[in-house]
């Protein structure tokens, strides 16, 4: 495995090595001790989660407050721009976003440590997403930022409006948002 630093300290962008034949391809998708023995990292994982998004939809921005997950996010399915935004108020890097387009075809991984809020657009016809996370879902823990918040400045490669859930449409600004201290 291949790990890159990203513009966020934490952020990393992950690249498994891939054995491919006339046959197809193999992988290990995810790996505790090599992916600890590379990032330095010695994450538990709890829980899997698996999305389908149709074109132009829009997920996030998502944190939990009091319960916070990492997240090793992949697709399995068509390509998406993945977001992570540093929601750390004490962090030198606060409001700070890196996006990078993970793709069934790219293989790579997205790890977003605790902290930080996380989105993603479907870019394609549609996208699979799979994500594991440190921490299971507490709804009352749950918490999002909207979208288009300018104070952040995500640069959406959008063609209109996306398709975001009622949840994300009247989500807070980050001003007004519980966020990390």
């Amino acid at each position: 495995m291949q790990v890159h630093s990203t513009d966020l300290d934490g952020v990393l962008l992950l690249e498994p090595k891939v054995f491919s034949d006339p046959r197809g391809f193999f992988f290990e998708s995810f790996n505790a001790r090599a992916f600890r023995d590379a990032t330095g990292i010695d994450a538990v994982f709890v829980q899997d989660n698996h999305s389908r998004s149709a074109r132009n939809v829009l997920r996030g921005i998502h944190y939990q407050v009091v319960r916070p997950q990492g997240k090793l996010v992949r697709v399995v399915s068509g390509r998406v721009l993945d977001v992570a935004i540093d929601l750390r108020r004490s962090s030198k890097q606060f409001r700070r976003w890196v996006g990078v387009e993970l793709s069934a075809d790219n293989r790579r991984q997205l790890w977003i440590p605790t902290g930080f809020g996380h989105a993603f657009l479907a870019l394609g016809d549609s996208a699979e997403v799979l994500y594991k996370t440190t921490d299971y879902w507490y709804g009352e823990h749950d918490r999002s930022i909207l979208w288009s918040d300018p104070s952040i400045g995500i640069t959406w490669p959008l063609q209109g409006l996306p398709a975001v859930s009622d949840k994300d449409a009247c989500a807070p600004l980050l001003e007004g948002a519980e966020l990390f201290d």
